[in-house]
């Protein structure tokens, strides 16, 4: 059963993994290179410095070999820092990705600036909140950005945001201003759309009333790891003695736990608050 339960799940991380980069190679050479924009994270970086080459010393430089390069220090750090099984599967994503983009041809869908850099910007999105759904990640500053999300459970991308901001106003002064700025849409709007997908360092506040306290405590705990506090009261409505059980969860955890409790209790009422802080001990499922 456990063996056929790890097949299961590396069969859907390579399958987030390869879709996860076809869609970000195919959005390099249908959108950003239309509207002369710079993505986010290292794939940015590469794309910069390849201009730097291009324009100022007349070299052409591959787009694999350089994107590769520069995710050297990153695939480190997340070997050393992240997990193992992480960092493989980021590492095929960063070697799937060069390849597609040396391999798909440019493709020109529309010229308008804004419609490229919204739509551009939600693409790339959904190819890195595919990627991290299946537990990888697509290199370069998502490294970073899990680096410190693990470290303090926090959702960090929008300190990535504005890393790529910085690279954009380079772009703005060696380049154009106008690229510069519409490419600041497109960082703005990817992150928006990791934000919505990637939702693992994202907290809820769960209440769950329930007449079955003596049963759901207990295996409410075993199943979430989270602790769990219990509050006795009466139901105004009933008259009768109730529990309010309180938890904090991840927000990827919460449908999950929803059906756990209505499992054991079909008629618990559950009341969930989106948790803007959260200080102290918080147990994170582990990434390998």
């Amino acid at each position: 059963m456990k063996e056929r339960q790890a097949k299961s799940n590396m069969f859907f991380t390579l399958l987030c993994v390869v879709t996860g980069a076809l869609l970000l190679a195919a959005n390099v050479q249908i959108f950003v290179h239309a509207g002369n924009l710079i993505p986010g994270g290292f794939s940015g970086l590469t794309i910069l410095i390849q201009r730097i080459f291009s324009t100022f010393l007349h070299i052409e430089i591959p787009y694999s070999f350089l994107y590769y390069a520069l995710n050297a220090l990153p695939i480190y750090i997340g070997f050393k820092m992240i997990g193992k099984k992480f960092t493989f599967y980021s590492c095929v994503s960063v070697v799937l990705a060069g390849l597609f983009v040396d391999l798909i041809p440019v493709q020109t869908v529309t010229f308008d600036p804004l419609l490229i850099a919204v739509f551009g910007g939600i693409v790339n999105g959904v190819a890195i909140g595919i990627t991290l759904k299946g537990r990888a990640s697509t290199g370069g500053t998502d490294f970073l950005a899990m680096f410190i999300s693990k470290k303090y459970n926090v959702s960090s991308w929008n300190y990535v945001l504005c890393f790529n901001v910085v690279i954009q106003l380079f772009n703005g002064f060696l380049f154009s201003w106008d690229a510069a700025l519409y490419s600041i849409i497109f960082q703005f709007v990817q992150t928006q759309v990791i934000n919505v997908l990637h939702v693992r360092y994202q907290k809820v506040t769960m209440n769950i009333i329930t007449t079955k306290a003596d049963e759901l405590a207990d295996r409410l705990l075993t199943y979430t790891h989270h602790g769990v506090t219990r509050f006795e009261g009466v139901g105004c409505y009933t008259k009768e003695p109730v529990t309010m059980l309180y938890t904090v969860i991840s927000t990827e955890e919460m449908h999950e736990v929803m059906r756990f409790v209505h499992s054991i209790d079909e008629h618990a009422f559950i009341n969930v608050n989106k948790t803007i802080s959260l200080e102290g001990r918080f147990y994170q499922t582990p990434i390998e």
